[in-house]
């Protein structure tokens, strides 16, 4: 540790003669502990302009606006990782500038939204499954997407703001893939999930943590990070692997193709991914670590935890979102005819 600490000190040197003493980060909602970027710049001496979005679209939007300038490290999801290399939005990395990817598991590494890692680094992942409050619903009455259609769930249920998310369950409930680029398949899934509209209270992915512990929400969708952060407040709340296949996601540290300090962004980069650090961060968001060093040093009780780290079986069931091509378009006319009730 030490070592590695003298060379991002001397990197931190370099940086601060070549660019601007300043980073720019853009990040998903109540994702990073606030004392991890005071550590930075305690650390390094460079600022950390930290700025948050609540969904994968709203960033996209941002960027592409920004034509990839603006913010020098964002947190991109699967296909968003895929989508915006493609689109030229994305600088490759400089993996000589991150000796601490070594720490990274190869379970989550070249997937095949990013072969080799050419643009993006694992932050955090998990899985999108059923949450259930059982002081009000029976959970052995819930073993699949399919089973929120029923009609005691009227007004309770809780989904993420999240098209391609929302999108999956309805495909996956029809036996359909849920990277389908079939426009027959993506139109019968809407009609799906317009019928399970009247079970919908809310949409919402900024703070569902939130909505379950109020009570404003008693079952419906959500990330695994989330319910177990759920189930500390409310222990009769229960996650539920979907017979159908849970979601996988992982979100992505990346640095914009017009990012004004990358090299600052490679060292903020490098030092989430120091183990310390990394676990610092597991264990404050409460989502699961792609670091196997920083997993090691988790309690018991976390790291052997199936709703943080689930079993393989449910990994070999889930499915990662990946780019769609042009058929994004038809997603997302559906998208927001299901939002606004049509």
């Amino acid at each position: 540790m030490r070592a590695g600490l003298l060379w991002m000190l001397l990197l931190a040197s370099r940086v601060c003669l070549a660019a601007p003493a300043e980073v720019s980060f853009f990040n998903w909602s109540d994702y990073l502990p606030a004392e991890v970027l005071e550590r930075f710049t305690a650390e390094t001496g460079i600022r950390v302009r930290y700025s948050t979005y609540d969904s994968n679209e709203a960033m996209y939007a941002k960027l592409k606006l920004l034509s990839g300038r603006g913010y020098d490290l964002i947190v991109p999801s699967t296909y968003f990782i895929d989508r915006m290399g493609k689109e030229g939005l994305l600088r490759p990395l400089d993996r000589s500038q991150l000796p601490n990817f070594r720490f990274l598991d190869g379970l989550h590494l070249d997937k095949p939204f990013d072969p080799g890692n050419r643009y993006s680094v694992p932050y955090l992942w998990g899985t999108t499954g059923i949450a259930l409050d059982t002081r009000h619903f029976n959970p052995g009455q819930v073993k699949a997407w399919a089973d929120l259609w029923r009609p005691e769930f009227h007004d309770r249920l809780l989904l993420s703001n999240d098209m391609r998310e929302v999108f999956h369950i309805g495909l996956r409930v029809l036996g359909y893939p849920g990277n389908s680029t079939d426009p027959e398949q993506i139109r019968q899934a809407y009609e799906k999930l317009r019928s399970l509209m009247p079970n919908v209270r809310l949409f919402n992915s900024d703070a569902p943590l939130m909505l379950y512990v109020t009570g404003e929400v008693d079952a419906g969708m959500t990330w695994s990070g989330n319910a177990y952060r759920t189930q500390q407040e409310v222990p009769s709340f229960v996650y539920i692997y979907p017979r159908e296949g849970c979601g996988l996601w992982m979100d992505n540290l990346a640095i914009p193709a017009g990012a004004r300090n990358p090299d600052g962004a490679l060292l903020l980069i490098n030092f989430l991914l120091r183990p310390d650090i990394a676990r610092l961060i597991a264990e404050k968001t409460r989502y699961a670590s792609p670091n196997a060093e920083a997993v090691r040093q988790l309690p018991a009780g976390v790291r052997d935890n199936p709703v943080m780290y689930p079993p393989p079986e449910v990994l070999a069931d889930g499915e990662y979102s990946l780019d769609i091509g042009e058929a994004i378009t038809e997603y997302a006319k559906y998208w927001e005819r299901l939002k606004v009730g049509e």
